[in-house]
């Protein structure tokens, strides 16, 4: 391939033969090239934004490969690497950022069918991408552990896709979120060359791939460790005023004692979208979801009493789905109305809102969300989560916004910056546009990324960084 030249510029005739040439060399490797499947395999949940639904509009793959294990990763790789054909990797496609959709066609590489478990013990869980996060905990709680955390799609996503392109989860109220030091382990890791390496690597330099949405490797396993399993009780907790019930689950964080999981506040009008749970909503009432210790809930209900909250809803654990904990079966869970589910209950009633991701200061006044609460009401609903950050409990925001246009709803992006809050640009497509507080991550990818994948070919187009030094080598304007 010239020096400069993207997979996107080759010819429609070149592109064509170099696609039936990569089917012939990896003929016995599941593969689909049906029009409705490739449509339903090049998107995930990048619809929640308007802005993104218009600019990634079309893009589809050629081509999308099922691979069983390592070996037939690395038959992909070699196949396209010698084709010059982009490969963009794919866990269940429940990200919310354009992370998996190919922008410039090719090849995507759906993980899902790397389900084993490789091995578990001492609180350690050995597995392949493609295992879903409800099956690790399923096994894990065989010896008494859990996942420390996981996504709101946890029955669906894969812990591939979720490390790959996730943030935190239910569970980062106690362990942090995925980039806090020990909670991945290592990761395997295999380079996009024309004989490709495996790497291991441990320790801080998993962060090089973590959360790097595959565009510098490829990885074929993971090492996480796992937490202590409780018998886990949903609460739902209501009160009159937003600001008390913010101040209340800040409380509720910072108390060490209580024992949760989730911690996930909705102004309302949001639990008005939650059909289900609406007996124990009341009208106009801001509601905290939260998921305790069952040994926690006589602490939680005076801390409730103090703040003046009202606790409409209980479920025991000893009744909760699949018995010890309502995440390992099927049925009404609270895990489901947080974090990107908040999202979709209220776009499923009302599809022209969208939404804003953003990470609060960690101040214990919550002077910022008091003022976009008054000032943003008529345009946004506060929909918050609760994490520990560095050590300290911190509000993750994923606030609803009534969509008008993409001018505005960057004005409310900058008024959200004006008041110290870091917003996560979820309506563009970029990595960097998530990272732009961590440029020393954002180089350490840059730097594996040219090692690891020489040709760009890695889910090309998602790296500014690697476009603007592409361009540089070449001295042709970058994309």
């Amino acid at each position: 391939m010239t020096p400069g030249l993207r997979p996107a510029d080759f010819k429609i005739s070149e592109r064509s033969t170099a696609l039936t040439a990569l089917q012939e060399e990896l003929e016995g490797i599941p593969c689909t090239t049906e029009p409705q499947q490739l449509s339903k395999l090049s998107i995930d949940w990048h619809t929640f934004s308007p802005v993104l639904s218009e600019k990634l509009a079309g893009k589809r793959a050629d081509i999308v490969y099922f691979p069983t294990s390592e070996a037939e990763v690395i038959r992909i790789i070699q196949a396209c690497v010698r084709h010059r054909i982009p490969l963009t990797p794919r866990g269940a496609g429940t990200g919310n950022y354009g992370q998996a959709v190919p922008l410039e066609g090719g090849v995507v590489l759906d993980i899902t069918r790397m389900q084993s478990i490789l091995w578990t013990k001492g609180g350690i869980m050995r597995v392949q991408p493609g295992v879903k996060l409800m099956a690790m905990e399923k096994e894990a709680r065989k010896t008494g552990w859990e996942v420390r955390m996981a996504p709101s799609t946890f029955r669906t996503a894969t812990v591939g896709g979720f490390v790959s392109g996730g943030f935190g989860g239910i569970g980062s109220i106690t362990y942090g979120v995925l980039r806090e030091r020990g909670n991945i382990l290592g990761l395997q890791v295999v380079t996009m060359e024309a004989e490709p390496q495996i790497l291991e690597l441990r320790g801080e330099a998993v962060h090089q791939v973590s959360h790097a949405w595959g565009v510098n490797g490829i990885i074929t396993e993971m090492e996480m460790p796992l937490g202590m399993a409780y018998p886990w009780a949903e609460c739902i907790v209501v009160f009159d005023d937003f600001m008390q019930s913010a101040r209340f689950c800040q409380r509720l964080g910072e108390s060490d004692g209580i024992v949760k999981r989730m911690i996930s506040l909705h102004a309302w009008p949001i639990p008005s979208y939650f059909v289900a749970l609406k007996p124990y909503l009341p009208e106009g009432s801001h509601a905290a979801l939260l998921l305790i210790a069952e040994n926690s809930l006589e602490p939680l209900a005076d801390l409730v009493k103090e703040w003046g909250g009202q606790i409409t809803y209980t479920k025991p654990a000893a009744v909760c789905v699949g018995g010890t904990t309502s995440s390992t079966g099927k049925g009404i869970t609270l895990m489901e109305y947080g974090y990107n589910h908040t999202t979709l209950h209220a776009r499923t009633a009302d599809p022209s809102l969208t939404y804003i991701d953003c990470l609060f200061p960690a101040d214990p006044d919550l002077k910022a969300m008091e003022y976009l609460y008054r000032t943003l009401a008529e345009e946004m609903m506060i929909h918050i989560e609760y994490l520990r950050l560095n050590g300290k409990v911190t509000a993750l925001g994923g606030q609803l916004v009534r969509y008008t246009s993409e001018a505005r709803l960057r004005e409310i992006m900058q008024i959200h910056r004006d008041q110290g809050v870091h917003v996560h640009d979820c309506h563009d497509f970029t990595l960097d546009s998530l990272q732009k507080k961590d440029a020393s991550n954002r180089n350490q990818q840059l730097e594996l990324k040219k090692r690891t994948d020489p040709l760009g070919l890695l889910n090309p187009g998602k790296l500014k960084a690697w476009m603007e030094w592409q361009a540089q080598q070449t001295g042709s304007p970058s994309m």
